[in-house]
C-alpha cells in the first residue's frame, strides 16, 4: 500500500554533530498527515524495512545515542532490533544488544521470502575527544521464522575473525541464497555467500570500497543480476563479476550514503550524497541532479554591502556567500551565490574594508584569503605543516574543525584565529604571532588518534583541547574571551597580556565552550552558550556575567529540556535582547536571558550553528546545519515587544513598521519549490495582531506624510480592486480604490504593501495589454503612515519611512517627478478605460433593450436612431483599446492602441530611478490629446444621442433605457 510510508527519526552516521531523534512515524495519507509510533528514546533509526507481503509487519533497526553509551543512560534505552506486527501500534525487541555500546545497524529481508531476515548490531561509541568503531558487541543475525527466532551467524565458515565493525548485508532479488556482507575487520571487505550465510567468501578487499566504513558503507542487491551490486562509499560503485571486479560511476558528488533502486526497472535509481540527491535513469551513465535545500553551515557571517551577504562554510561542500536578496529578480538563485575563500568545516568572515576580501577557515587549521575580484585564494593557514591521520597530540597547533577567525572591532586589519592558541595578524595573514599561552585543559588522554580498534579517523573533527570560541569585548579594547572544548573559559583585559581562568558555577565540568558573546552595551558582560551533549547530557547551558566572569548566572529558564546550545547572540542595538541557536530551533529572551520564548514561525525544526543580526536591515540571519540560510527579515516587532512586552496581551496591537527600501525584486511564490531562495519581500512589512477574529471590515490605510489617502487594503476585498459589491465601481472618480486582502487571523498577520499607489481603473473584462498594465506607480521615497480601521474606529497609526536605494545617485527631487509624471499616466490611462467601461454598460443596455422589441414597424424607427449609436460607440471604442484581441499575442497581429500605448509609458518612466526623459513628457503630450479627442467625441454620442433613443423608447411609455451614470 503506496499510501502507508514509515519515517524513523535521528541521524546514525556517527559524526561530532549528528542529531538525535524521537523515534518512529507514519503515515496512512501518503504523507498528508503523520503520527507518532513510539520507540522515542531509540536516538537514532539506521534502517527500516517493510515486509512486502504485510505492511503492519516492519522491522526496525535503532542505533541509540553513540554518545550515550553509559550504563543505565536514559537516552540510550531503545537499542538493538526490533519488530512490529501491529503497524507500530507496539514494538518487540527481538535482538538485544550485547553492550552499553551497542545499537542496531542493519536490517534486510529476502526479497523472495520475507520470513528470511538478516540483521547487524554495532558496536560503536563517539564522545567529545574520539569516536570508535568496533567491539564484541558488533555481530551478525539471521532468522528463518520472520523474525521470532536469530540465530548469531557471525562467526560462520568464511567470515572474519577478530573484532569486527560496522556490517552491512543485502540480499539478491535474483536469488535469496546469495547473500552479500560489506564488513570492517582487520582483514575486512566485501564478502559473498551462496548458501543463505552459512558459509562465506572474501570476495574483494579493494578498500575503496569500505573506506572510513563507520561514516559510509551501504551495499544494495543488483534486483536483476545476481552477481552484481553496488556499493556506496566516497565514490560510487558498481561491483561485478560475483563481486570480483568494481568499476567506480561518476556522480554529481561525493561521499554517498544512500541508495533506492526500483525493483521493477533497475536502470532507475536514486542516490543519495553529501550534495543532496541525484536520479538516473540510465543504470548510472546520467543524472540528473535534485536540489534539496539541505546545506549544514557551521557558522554565519555578515557584510555590510547593499544588499549585504551572508557567508558560511557548508559541510561537505564549498564556503560561499549569498545576497540576502535580489533586487533584480524574484528569487535568490544561482548567479547570487559565490564560492569564497576557506573549506567545508569552518568561519568565513569578509574584510571588514572590502567584502570582495574574504577569509575562510577549514579542518586542520587550513586558512585560505580569497579575493573574488581577481578569482585567487592564497593560503594564508598560521601553521601550514599538514596533521591529517595524526592524533591531537602530534600537532604543533591544535585547531578545530570549526576554529574561530573574528576581525577586530577597533581595527580592521587586526583578525585573530583561535587553535588552543590566540593566534593574530594584522597584515591579512601574511604574518602570525602566538598572543596566549595554551588555553585548554590539555589533558593527554584525550589528545590520542582517534577511531577505535580497526580504522584510524583523524580528519580535524575529532581534534580536541582547542579554543573553540573567542571574541573581542567592542565597548573596552583589549578585553578578550576564550573558551575551549574541553571545559575551560579565560578573560583578558590588559589586550592578551595576561589570562585568568574564569570558574562558571552550574556548569558541568568538561563543557564544550560552544559561543562566547561579549556585550555590546558593558565590557564586563558576557553571555556563554556551552553544551555537554557529546558527554549525553542535552540540557541546555546559558551563562550571563557582568562583572568580567568573577560570577556567571546560569539563564535557561523556558528552554526545553533537550534544547542543548549553541550558539547566543545580543541585539546589538538592544541590550538584554537575547537570541539563542539551539538543537531544536530558535529562542528569543526580552529580559537578557531571565526567560526565553520560541520564535520559530515558519522555520523548519532544526539543528541552528550559529545566528547574526543585520543591524541596519534588522534582519536575524540563521545558520541551520540542515537547511540551509534562513532570514527572518523584520526584527521590528520584536524590538517593540522589547520596549513594551504588554502589547502581546492587546485585542488588537498594529506594531509600528520597519523602514523599507525603495529597490527592485520580488518574492515568487513557493521559491523553495523552485529550487531557488526565497527573496526578501519588497515593501513594507505591515505587523499586526487580533486576540480574536475582528467581526467587522479590516481596513489598512496608507497615508502620505501630510495624511493624504494613497491606497486602502480590505479584509473583504479582492487583489483586483473589485468589492464584492461592485456598484459600478470604475466610475468613481476617486483615485484611492480598496484593493488587496488585509488577513485578520487570530495572532500575528503580515500585510507587504508593495509601495504601489492605486493601480489604473481596468476594463470589464480585463484589457490584454502588452509591455503594459494598470498597476499603479512606486510612491517616492519619503515619511509616511499606515492607520488601521476596524468597522468606522481608528485603532492605530504608525509612522515609517521608505528609503532611495542607497546605490543610486538619484535625488530625491528626480525621483518625486518621476512619480508625478506617472500619476499623470495613470490617471488619463484610468480615463480613457473609464470611458471603455462606460460605452460598453450604455451598448450593452442598448442591446439588451433592442432584445426586447418585438414590434416590427417600431423596430424599424428605433434601429435609424440605435444603429448609428452603436457605430458611433463601436468607433470610439476602436480607437481607445484593442478588444479584438483574445489572447496576449494576438497583439502582434492586432495593433495596440491608445489605453496600452499611454499605459506603456509608465513602464518606460520606472525603467530607472530618475527623472523622466524629455521624450517621455513629448510623447504624453502626443497621446492625451488623441484619447482626449475620443473622449469628447464619447461624451457628445453620450450627451446628444443617447438622449434621442431614450426619448423614442419613452413613446412606448417605457421607463428610460440608457442614463449616463453621474456618481
Amino acid at each position: 500500500d503506496p499510501n502507508i510510508l514509515y519515517v524513523g527519526m535521528g541521524e546514525t552516521d556517527i559524526r561530532g554533530n549528528i542529531s538525535f531523534g524521537d523515534g518512529m512515524y507514519k503515515s496512512t495519507d501518503a504523507g498528508a498527515t503523520w503520527k507518532p509510533l513510539g520507540l522515542k528514546r531509540s536516538w537514532g533509526i539506521a534502517r527500516i524495512v517493510v515486509n512486502p507481503k504485510n505492511p503492519d509487519i516492519v522491522f526496525v533497526a535503532a542505533l541509540g545515542n553513540p554518545f550515550g553509551r553509559f550504563p543505565n543512560s536514559s537516552s540510550n534505552a531503545e537499542r538493538g532490533i526490533y519488530r512490529t506486527t501491529d503497524g507500530g501500534a507496539t514494538w518487540q525487541q527481538i535482538i538485544a544488544p550485547a553492550n552499553d555500546k551497542t545499537g542496531g545497524i542493519e536490517i534486510t529481508l529476502d526479497p523472495s521470502n520475507p520470513s528470511i531476515c538478516y540483521a547487524a548490531t554495532w558496536e560503536c561509541l563517539r564522545n567529545n575527544y574520539m569516536m570508535s568503531s568496533g567491539g564484541a558487541g558488533s555481530q551478525m543475525f539471521k532468522s528463518t521464522d520472520g523474525g521470532t527466532t536469530w540465530k548469531n551467524i557471525v562467526q560462520n565458515e568464511g567470515l572474519p575473525v577478530g573484532n569486527l565493525g560496522k556490517m552491512n548485508i543485502s540480499v539478491s532479488p535474483v536469488n535469496g541464497n546469495r547473500v552479500w556482507a560489506l564488513i570492517e575487520n582487520k582483514n575486512g571487505g566485501l564478502f559473498r555467500s551462496d548458501d543463505g550465510g552459512e558459509t562465506w567468501a572474501q570476495v574483494n578487499t579493494d578498500k575503496n570500497l569500505w573506506q572510513r566504513p563507520w561514516y559510509f558503507s551501504e551495499i544494495e542487491a543488483d534486483p536483476a543480476n545476481q552477481d552484481d551490486l553496488y556499493v556506496l562509499n566516497v565514490g560510487f560503485w558498481h561491483v561485478t563479476n560475483g563481486g570480483k571486479s568494481s568499476q567506480n560511476i561518476q556522480v554529481g558528488h561525493g561521499d554517498n550514503h544512500e541508495i533506492w533502486i526500483n525493483p521493477k526497472n533497475p536502470d532507475i535509481f536514486i542516490l543519495g550524497d553529501d550534495g543532496g540527491a541525484e536520479v538516473t535513469y540510465t543504470k548510472g551513465r546520467t543524472f540528473t541532479e535534485l536540489d534539496l535545500p539541505t546545506p549544514q553551515f557551521y557558522h554565519i557571517s555578515l557584510d555590510n554591502d547593499f544588499p549585504y551577504h551572508l557567508y558560511g562554510a557548508q559541510q561537505d561542500n564549498s564556503s560561499l556567500r549569498v545576497l540576502s536578496r535580489n533586487t533584480e529578480g524574484g528569487a535568490i538563485n544561482r548567479q547570487n551565490w559565490e564560492v569564497v575563500a576557506g573549506g567545508e568545516s569552518g568561519y568565513v568572515v569578509p574584510d571588514p574594508l572590502n567584502s570582495d576580501i574574504n577569509f575562510g577557515g577549514n579542518y586542520m587549521g587550513q586558512m585560505e584569503k580569497g579575493n573574488l575580484k581577481t578569482g585567487s585564494n592564497q593560503d594564508v593557514s598560521p601553521n601550514p605543516i599538514q596533521y591529517l591521520g595524526d592524533g591531537a597530540g602530534a600537532m604543533k597547533y591544535r585547531f578545530q574543525w570549526t576554529y574561530p577567525i573574528v576581525f577586530s572591532p577597533y581595527d580592521p586589519k587586526t583578525m585573530y584565529a583561535t587553535s588552543n592558541f590566540v593566534h593574530k595578524t594584522t597584515n591579512g595573514g601574511q604574518s602570525w604571532e602566538v598572543i596566549s599561552p595554551d588555553l585548554t585543559r590539555a589533558d593527554t588522554s584525550t589528545l590520542k588518534s582517534s577511531g577505535g580498534e580497526i580504522t584510524k579517523d583523524n580528519t580535524g573533527a575529532e581534534t580536541f583541547g582547542t579554543i573553540f570560541t573567542f571574541a573581542e569585548s567592542p565597548v573596552q579594547k583589549g578585553v578578550f574571551w576564550a573558551g575551549s572544548d574541553d571545559g575551560y573559559m579565560h578573560i583578558s583585559t590588559d589586550g592578551a597580556q595576561n589570562w585568568q581562568k574564569l570558574d562558571i558555577k552550574g556548569l558541568p565540568d568538561w563543557a564544550l565552550m560552544s559561543m562566547v558573546e561579549a556585550s555590546h552595551f558593558d565590557a564586563g558582560a558576557a553571555y556563554l552558550a556551552a553544551n555537554r551533549y557529546k558527554l549525553d547530557d542535552q540540557k541546555p547551558y546559558i551563562f550571563r556575567t557582568k562583572d568580567f566572569g568573577k560570577t556567571w548566572t546560569k539563564i535557561t529558564e523556558g528552554l526545553p529540556e533537550a534544547a542543548y546550545v549553541r550558539v547566543v547572540r545580543e541585539d546589538p542595538t538592544h541590550k538584554g535582547l537575547l537570541f539563542c541557536g539551539t538543537e531544536i530551533g530558535v529562542f528569543f529572551s526580552l529580559n537578557d536571558g531571565t526567560t526565553w520564548q520560541p520564535l520559530q514561525a515558519d522555520l523548519p525544526l532544526t539543528p541552528i550553528h550559529d545566528l547574526q543580526i543585520q543591524v541596519r536591515e534588522r534582519d536575524l540571519c540563521i545558520a541551520t546545519h540542515g537547511r540551509g540560510f534562513w532570514i527572518l527579515d523584520n526584527l521590528e516587532p520584536v524590538y517593540q515587544l522589547y520596549k513594551d512586552p504588554s502589547v502581546l496581551a492587546k485585542k488588537i496591537h498594529l506594531f509600528q513598521p520597519e523602514d523599507a527600501w525603495r529597490v527592485g525584486g520580488g518574492s515568487f511564490p513557493n521559491a523553495i519549490k523552485q529550487q531557488v531562495g526565497e527573496n526578501a519581500p519588497n515593501g513594507v512589512l505591515v505587523n499586526y495582531i487580533f486576540k480574536e477574529k475582528p467581526k467587522e471590515e479590516v481596513l489598512l490605510r496608507f497615508l502620505s506624510e501630510n495624511g493624504d489617502s494613497i491606497i486602502t487594503f480590505s479584509s473583504v476585498k479582492d487583489r483586483k480592486g473589485k468589492a464584492l459589491d461592485i456598484n459600478r465601481a470604475f466610475f468613481q472618480k476617486e483615485k484611492i480604490e480598496r484593493q488587496g486582502v488585509a488577513s485578520v487571523n487570530v495572532g500575528m498577520n503580515t500585510f507587504v504593501w508593495d509601495m504601489r499607489a492605486a493601480d489604473a481603473v481596468d476594463t470589464d473584462p480585463p484589457a490584454l495589454m502588452w509591455a503594459a498594465s494598470i498597476a499603479g506607480p512606486k510612491v517616492p521615497p519619503g515619511k509616511y503612515f499606515v492607520e488601521m480601521v476596524v468597522g468606522k474606529d481608528i485603532i492605530s497609526k504608525q509612522p515609517f519611512e521608505i528609503r532611495r536605494d542607497p546605490r543610486i545617485e538619484t535625488t530625491d527631487a528626480d525621483i518625486a517627478a518621476s512619480f508625478k509624471y506617472q500619476i499623470q499616466v495613470r490617471d488619463k490611462l484610468s480615463e480613457t478605460h473609464a470611458a471603455v467601461n462606460e460605452l460598453r454598460l450604455v451598448r450593452k443596455q442598448i442591446n439588451d433593450y433592442m432584445a426586447t422589441v418585438t414590434d416590427s414597424t417600431f423596430r424599424k424607427d428605433i434601429e435609424k436612431v440605435s444603429k448609428p449609436l452603436l457605430d458611433s460607440l463601436s468607433k470610439v471604442e476602436d480607437e481607445l483599446i484593442q478588444h479584438r484581441a483574445k489572447a496576449p499575442q494576438d497583439l502582434l497581429a492586432l495593433p495596440i492602441k491608445l489605453n496600452n500605448k499611454v499605459a506603456g509609458l509608465k513602464g518606460v518612466a520606472e525603467s530607472a530611478d530618475g527623472k523622466p526623459t524629455a521624450q517621455l513628457g513629448t510623447a504624453l503630450g502626443e497621446l492625451t490629446p488623441l484619447i482626449d479627442h475620443q473622449l469628447k467625441t464619447l461624451k457628445k454620442v453620450l450627451d446628444e444621442e443617447v438622449p434621442k433613443f431614450n426619448k423614442l423608447a419613452d413613446t412606448k411609455k417605457a421607463s428610460a433605457i440608457v442614463r449616463k451614470d453621474k456618481s
